[in-house]
């Protein structure tokens, strides 16, 4: 997926910024801790075709921080 689609893509439900997997085969709503499917390269927005992270989730979110994605803030703070 490209990056300029990603960058306006958000959370249709808290808006937040979301993250690919390493696959780029779901994209992640660490607020939400849910995660949405791209098929064919288009990622599927909808509540309903979403998937609950789990705890072993957790673990894959620290491989993408290193990745060069930012982390997320820390709960209770707003970004400046």
């Amino acid at each position: 997926m490209e990056t300029r689609l990603l960058d306006l893509l958000v959370c249709p439900l808290c808006k937040g910024r979301l993250y690919p997997n390493a696959s780029h085969t779901e994209l992640t709503c660490r607020g939400d801790r849910l995660a949405f499917p791209v098929r064919d390269g288009v990622p599927v927005m909808l509540e309903a075709q979403a998937r609950s992270l789990g705890a072993d989730d957790d673990s894959n979110s620290s491989s993408q921080s290193e990745s060069g994605a930012e982390p997320p803030p820390a709960s209770g703070t707003l970004p400046r």
